[in-house]
């Protein structure tokens, strides 16, 4: 038995698209506008980590403008989120972690996702909007392959948690950087260049099975 469980806090961080929720959030906003197939491509390409993560993401983005705020706002409160999302995080918060989402995509999501799945706080990114409508800009929390790591960093140091007692989960290349500061990596349905450097891959989508590797 772990003596310290219950008494000091642990971490786990979730990516959002394609490991929270089942699928990525700026492609089926993209469908919309008849768009899924261009902007999955580029998804994919960045993902494998043969893009670079700012490019890609700001060249998606710009393919938005356009789209209502309100139309945005409706898709993702209607994302099919991942099988047994829910369920973990309310199993780790109750073994003592504080559960965050990290996610390269949206916080009109990212927010919307933390009252229904539990999480304790979200950092994401911020569609820029103009008169109710998407400009094609983008700004926020996770906008570069390295943000992950960096707040990450930033949270183990404001709540003296150990890569140790740190659990980081993702799909993607942009994962990659908040991977080198935890113990315990979760390679979920992942692409090969994330595989490469977890402790646990998991290629059911599940995160239930998670629970009983941590």
């Amino acid at each position: 038995m772990d003596l310290r469980e219950g008494t000091m806090t642990k971490l786990a961080v979730f990516d959002f698209d394609s490991t929270l929720m089942d699928g990525e959030t700026i492609e089926i906003i993209a469908d919309c506008i008849g768009l899924r197939s261009e902007v999955a491509k580029i998804t994919q390409r960045a993902m494998q980590g043969e893009l670079d993560f700012f490019d890609s993401l700001t060249y998606r983005v710009s393919l938005l403008k356009g789209i209502k705020e309100a139309k945005v706002d409706e898709i993702c409160r209607n994302l099919p989120y991942m099988k047994g999302a829910k369920e973990t995080v309310t199993e780790l918060k109750r073994r003592g972690y504080k559960v965050v989402c990290f996610s390269g995509g949206f916080k009109n999501a990212t927010a919307y996702a933390k009252d229904i799945l539990g999480y304790d706080a979200d950092f994401s990114n911020i569609l820029h909007v103009k008169d109710g409508m998407l400009t094609g800009q983008v700004g926020g929390d996770m906008m570069f392959s390295d943000s992950k790591g960096l707040m990450l960093q930033k949270l183990q140091a404001l709540l003296s948690v150990t890569p140790q007692d740190t659990i980081t989960v993702g799909d993607g290349a942009n994962d990659l950087s908040m991977f080198k500061y935890a113990a315990t990596r979760v390679a979920f349905c992942a692409k090969d260049c994330l595989k490469k450097e977890a402790t646990i891959c998991l290629e059911q989508k599940d995160l239930t099975l998670l629970l009983d590797r941590v």
